[in-house]
């Protein structure tokens, strides 16, 4: 328990430094940190033939988004496929098959790496480091770069007239790149190597093992693991270089690596709340968000924990059972296991140091919950827009409350506004729990290890995760099928795009309305009571879309093992 304290001090101490780094290296005001990267980023300007000052409107804005994705995905989707016959392949893998690279570009361009393969034996060092690292730092630099459009647009006031536009999203991208991306990433992944993470393109080592008897050789797979991983943690991305992510001592092999890799799952989200506080100057406003995404840490982090303490079932009847430790590494043990799983749900990163399949059902539930909310930390950027999301539905309910027109920040919310937020909002029930009933109604597709409740629950997890662009699964499912990669990529798109462009398109919209003045109507977004609507709207509407099957999943799953 000290440990997790530690770690959540720690976070909250490097959070405020970071935060307000990144206000001043994102804002448009000029300052020393623009001569210093200015020397990087205008060589890319002029090699992508871009004009980095020239404003998009809201529209531009997505089209730019959904150009480079597109291309990055099939970029991708050729490299896995013809791995075999490129260079930087010192162990001779052979290109993917083309569902699963199909997949696997997919879900990495939309910062989920959900992986339907294992990654040191089907991916090349050539495609771990050009095609996989390079979306890595991308896709979490867009959603980044959406935020702040959406910030300077909706919660930044102009008086001296309205914009011409919601920014240059290359210009966002590019900043969020080589202001705060790459320079983290490179100092973690040298805390990483210090601990003894591979940092190598060397083939894999062939071993021979202690005992003269065992003729076999141990293969240990090699490459540059610690970049990886950092910007893994850091991004919100997850995926990792080895199959059992950072559960092997390779990916994590000390205490201390361990600490440094579970604080950066939310060190980003965490100081992105400052950032965004003395950008837009709404502190209050940003104070009450956090309140409320800690509320939620907190409330999870401590079901999981309290879960994973409870002995496995298969022991419960032990006169003095231990903790869960099924599918957990023994030098992490059930508590640190248990905030990992907790953490890297609740900012939609993914990664691993234990097998979540393996968490008693009420820590697997809670898993899911976070992955249903989605908004307590959330992902780089896409956390605070879906919370935006929430926030215009919660003004939307509070404004009929009082009987005034629904209104946000001024902006009168109409019927166009509101349904696409209710489409963005609906998305994921209609997504999540459409895929899994018609996935367990087909008798062979869903090949999952236990039948019964926790199997629907394998299925349930793996849609959730890849619409929640977490990444995370209950590892007993057999996902690497045509029917898994392909309804999957379905999720991952919708679940990436409609709620990350969405909130964009309406912060456009509004944008073109006039302010309303102040009155004794108008509904205080930044106050504590309206913190607490949202926090209501934000639970109600999960509980409503997904309580049915979460009674026949985990909930059933622990009525029948007795907890």
């Amino acid at each position: 328990m000290n440990d997790m304290v530690a770690i959540y001090a720690l976070v909250a101490l490097l959070s405020v430094p970071l935060g307000l780094y990144m206000a001043k290296a994102l804002s448009i005001r000029p300052s020393r940190i623009d001569s210093i990267f200015a020397v990087v980023e205008k060589p890319i300007y002029r090699l992508a033939g871009i004009n980095s000052q020239q404003a998009m409107t809201w529209q531009i804005y997505v089209v730019a988004i959904l150009k480079l994705h597109v291309g990055l995905v099939l970029l991708a989707w050729l490299v896995f496929m013809f791995q075999g016959v490129l260079p930087l392949n010192p162990d001779g893998i052979p290109g993917m098959r083309w569902d699963t690279a199909l997949h696997t570009a997919v879900s990495f361009a939309t910062n989920t790496n959900q992986q339907h393969y294992s990654g040191q034996a089907q991916l090349s060092h050539l495609s771990q480091t050009f095609a996989i690292v390079t979306l890595q730092f991308l896709t979490p630099a867009t959603g980044l770069a959406v935020l702040i459009a959406i910030a300077r647009t909706l919660l930044v006031s102009h008086p001296g007239g309205r914009l011409t536009g919601v920014g240059n999203y290359y210009h966002d991208l590019t900043r969020s790149v080589t202001r705060i991306l790459l320079p983290l990433a490179a100092v973690v992944a040298l805390l990483l190597t210090w601990q003894g993470v591979p940092a190598s393109y060397q083939a894999a080592h062939q071993i021979e093992m202690l005992d003269p008897q065992v003729e076999e050789v141990q293969t240990i797979p090699l490459g540059p693991v610690a970049s990886m991983v950092a910007i893994k943690q850091l991004g919100t991305n997850g995926g990792g270089w080895y199959g059992p992510n950072s559960s092997v001592p390779l990916e994590n092999p000390t205490p201390l690596a361990n600490v440094i890799e579970t604080a950066s799952l939310t060190l980003i989200p965490i100081a992105l709340l400052i950032t965004m506080a003395v950008m837009t100057g709404r502190r209050r406003l940003m104070v009450g968000i956090g309140c409320v995404m800690l509320a939620f840490s907190l409330v999870s982090t401590s079901l999981v924990v309290y879960s994973e303490r409870m002995p496995n079932p298969a022991f419960a009847e032990l006169s003095a059972p231990a903790g869960n430790l099924e599918g957990k590494e023994l030098r992490f043990g059930t508590d640190l296991s248990a905030l990992w799983g907790s953490w890297t749900t609740q900012t939609s990163n993914g990664s691993v140091n234990a097998m979540h399949d393996s968490f008693n059902p009420l820590g697997g539930m809670v898993l899911l919950m976070d992955m249903f909310v989605n908004v307590t930390f959330g992902g780089i950027g896409v956390g605070l827009i879906g919370f935006f999301l929430y926030l215009m539905l919660a003004a939307f309910v509070g404004s009929l409350m009082v009987g005034r027109a629904p209104e946000l920040l001024g902006k009168s919310l109409e019927t166009r506004e509101i349904r696409w937020i209710s489409l963005a909002i609906l998305a994921q029930p209609l997504i999540i729990l459409g895929l899994t009933a018609l996935t367990v109604s087909l008798p062979g597709v869903a090949q999952h290890s236990n039948p019964g409740f926790h199997g629907l629950s394998q299925v349930l997890y793996e849609y959730t995760s890849a619409f929640a662009n977490n990444g995370s699964g209950f590892e007993g499912l057999g996902d690497g099928t045509l029917w898994w990669n392909l309804t999957c990529v379905v999720a991952l798109a919708v679940g990436r795009f409609l709620p990350m462009l969405v909130p964009l398109a309406v912060a456009g919209w509004l944008m073109a309305k006039r302010t309303a003045p102040v009155g004794r109507g108008t509904l205080p977004v930044d106050s504590p009571a309206f913190m607490g609507l949202t926090a209501g709207v934000i639970v109600i509407v999960n509980l409503l879309g997904f309580l049915p099957v979460l009674v026949l999943g985990p909930i059933a799953d622990a009525v029948v093992q007795g907890f």
